[in-house]
């Protein structure tokens, strides 16, 4: 008989409940951040080390954020960091999410994980994971940015298992796919499965230093060869059938289902790749935040929001790239993900930011002066645009006329909606200026002047929408304004 491997980010759930969750705004599980700070220096790591504690939550706060996850649905809370054992209220948090019946996944490279420290964690039923990269002291060690972190790791190992990991509570090592330890990764998958702990064997997220340290990088070919070698052994030895897709060895990625990740801040993240906040549980609730976050709610709408060659995939119901690698490399979190090894050959059809605005909009030269759009964030994005000599809109003098403010802030928001839309053959959104009112003259701009424009959905209510938009010149607020919109399938203004 063959067994399905229980994996995070989704296989742990039911299909049926991950499609509830989504449709209901609710929340299968919860990515937590109780603190930055960690005793590691890792060379992949995508989190900044270190936060001011003056604005991290506080302890009743965090209790506070786990108290509305579990009214929202929320079966498991996963522990991150910053090194969380450094925390020095964990033993107590751990302590009052277990006491409301919820699952728990800590992430560690074992710090304080002493022999006493380990039996709490098992009495717990504290799922572990331990950051492990490599068999190689040296290399263990380069990676963590730590002399020592090898004997660190394994020192933690031998407490955890010492206190009954894996065989009374599971027990999970976390690895970074990374060219460094690539040809020793099969032997460590197999060193695992014999002694019954899951691999977490991931892809890097291009993303905070790893983006900045191209000697990490695998060739995708290389790394499809490596997934589809483990699931063979996976399936002829141990039993266990999955289909090879990116990020996880052996698991799939349904998060944006179900998840989310409050950091140390208090602010929502969609996950940790995509690294937009939606929202801050200091000012607003939690299922206020997932209800109204349009991220949010376009990943989860993913069948019909996903851009480009995945959202042409084969596999719909199990798979949609990992964001976090699309977000980090095309600044757009519904692009396709250039890194997965079906899309080697379609790198062209993936649309990346900046993107032209002429694609995104219907106004054509000379009306046309929007240039590009260059950021999407939560209801906001952030557009350019270099002042031609050739514009209808400069007047004699060589500036720009006051008029055309509204029409250049009217065009940041075509572009952001049309964006959002592109590629997406369901949603044929269309919006109609209604008026603008406050509309405030600051400064000037004139001929060779480069713009950027920032516009952000205020409010809406029913069919209307109110967008903010505002006009910089270098650093200089030159118009600010707010514009009545009114759209025919209300899908932009959500």
């Amino acid at each position: 008989m063959t067994r399905c491997q229980d994996r995070i980010y989704g296989a742990e759930f039911s299909l049926t409940d991950i499609e509830n969750t989504a449709r209901n705004d609710g929340l299968l599980s919860m990515e937590i951040e109780f603190n930055r700070i960690c005793n590691f220096n890792c060379v992949y790591c995508y989190a900044q080390n270190g936060s001011n504690d003056k604005h991290d939550l506080t302890k009743e706060e965090f209790c506070d954020v786990i108290n509305q996850a579990r009214d929202l649905g929320t079966r498991k809370i996963i522990i991150l960091g910053g090194e969380p054992m450094l925390y020095p209220h964990i033993i107590e948090m751990l302590h009052y999410i277990k006491k409301y019946g919820m699952e728990i996944e800590l992430f560690t490279n074992g710090t304080n994980i002493t022999q006493s420290t380990a039996k709490v964690l098992s009495e717990y039923g504290v799922v572990v994971v331990l950051k492990m990269n490599s068999f190689d002291e040296k290399l263990q060690d380069t990676l963590s940015g730590k002399e020592g972190a090898y004997k660190q790791i394994h020192a933690a190992f031998k407490n955890l298992k010492q206190a009954g990991y894996p065989h009374n509570q599971p027990l999970g090592i976390s690895t970074i796919i990374c060219r460094q330890n690539i040809d020793e990764l099969v032997t460590m998958w197999i060193w695992l499965r014999d002694q019954n702990i899951t691999p977490y064997f991931e892809m890097i997220t291009p993303q905070g230093k790893a983006k900045k340290n191209g000697s990490l990088e695998v060739e995708p070919r290389r790394i499809q060869e490596l997934f589809y070698q483990i699931a063979d052994i996976d399936s002829k030895k141990y039993g266990y059938n999955w289909n090879p897709q990116p990020p996880l060895v052996g698991g799939r990625c349904l998060r944006h289902q179900f998840s989310c990740i409050v950091t140390s801040q208090g602010y929502v993240l969609p996950c940790v790749g995509i690294t937009i906040p939606v929202g801050n549980v200091k000012e607003k609730k939690l299922k206020d935040i997932i209800r109204e976050s349009e991220i949010i709610q376009d990943l989860r709408n993913y069948k019909h929001t996903i851009k480009g060659p995945c959202s042409g995939c084969v596999k719909p119901d199990e798979c949609y790239g990992c964001r976090g690698a699309a977000y980090q490399l095309t600044g757009d979190y519904l692009a396709s993900d250039p890194l997965c090894w079906k899309n080697l050959d379609k790198q062209n059809e993936i649309i990346r930011l900046p993107v032209n605005v002429s694609r995104l909009v219907p106004h054509k030269p000379p009306m046309l002066i929007i240039d590009k759009l260059i950021e999407i964030g939560e209801r906001a994005s952030v557009s350019e645009m270099e002042i031609s000599k050739d514009s209808i809109f400069i007047g004699e003098d060589g500036k720009l006329d006051e008029a055309s403010y509204a029409e250049i802030i009217s065009q940041a928001i075509a572009a952001q909606n049309g964006f959002r839309n592109l590629g997406n053959q369901e949603s044929k959104a269309q919006g109609l200026l209604l008026g603008i009112k406050n509309l405030e003259i600051l400064g000037s701009a004139q001929i060779g002047d480069k713009l950027r424009v920032s516009v952000y959905k205020v409010a809406k209510y029913g069919e209307f929408g109110v967008i903010k938009g505002e006009i910089f010149r270098g650093k200089d607020l030159i118009v600010r304004g707010e514009i009545k919109v009114w759209h025919n399938d209300n899908k932009s203004l959500e």
